[in-house]
């Protein structure tokens, strides 16, 4: 029998195979390891577990040497810390990322002036695409697109795109404060994604 290297022995201690995602081993594009990745971790944090291992490989087998998966899922993985998914993440070997998981918080809670904990607040509900301007909405599509391309997702279906511009909405609208008006809230939102795409645009730079 051969024996394993030390380094996989310990992982196997520290991770287990429920807290292993091994994308390695079905040689999946960089579209559908995106997908697999985002669901598995966020099935994992529903769980509650704390830290994961997503195993991509070196990418030594890919055109050219270039580690596209695991490129598009070090780009995952930096997008969902900003999704209240992944708290933190780092290279645990050149081919593998150790993620640590957020918790998943409650309903928010307001606090009277003695702090004492009051009844939950509402859930501030993201503007819908309908009630966008047809401008806004073809920011927000761009930022969707990018957001897309920046993860390897190429040619994604319309509906793919639309669930983006629906996520994106969502987590940007999320930062706007409750009372604002409805102008205003677009205003707000018109200028986050701006920021959004100037920021994509200068990670590619």
């Amino acid at each position: 029998m051969v024996r394993r290297p030390l380094q996989h022995a310990l992982d196997e201690i520290r991770f287990g195979p429920t807290r292993t995602l091994n994308l390695r081993a079905s040689l999946p594009s960089a579209a559908d390891a995106v997908k697999r990745t985002e669901s598995w971790l966020r099935t994992k944090q529903v769980e509650g577990a704390r830290e994961v291992l997503v195993i991509t490989g070196r990418g030594n087998q890919s055109h050219a040497g270039v580690p596209v998966v695991r490129e598009a899922v070090r780009r995952l993985l930096h997008l969902l810390s900003t999704r209240g998914v992944v708290l933190d993440h780092g290279e645990h070997s050149p081919g593998s990322f150790a993620v640590r998981l957020a918790p998943v918080t409650g309903a928010r809670t307001s606090r009277t002036p003695g702090g004492d904990r009051s009844e939950p607040l509402p859930p501030i509900g993201p503007p819908t695409l309908d009630g966008l301007s047809e401008t806004t909405r073809q920011q927000l599509r761009k930022l969707a697109a990018t957001a897309l391309d920046a993860l390897g997702v190429r040619d994604p279906s319309p509906s793919f795109v639309h669930d983006e511009m629906v996520r994106q909405c969502a987590e940007l609208a999320s930062a706007i404060p409750p009372g604002t008006s409805a102008a205003e809230r677009e205003e707000r939102l018109a200028d986050a994604i701006r920021r959004a795409l100037r920021f994509f645009q200068d990670d590619i730079r």
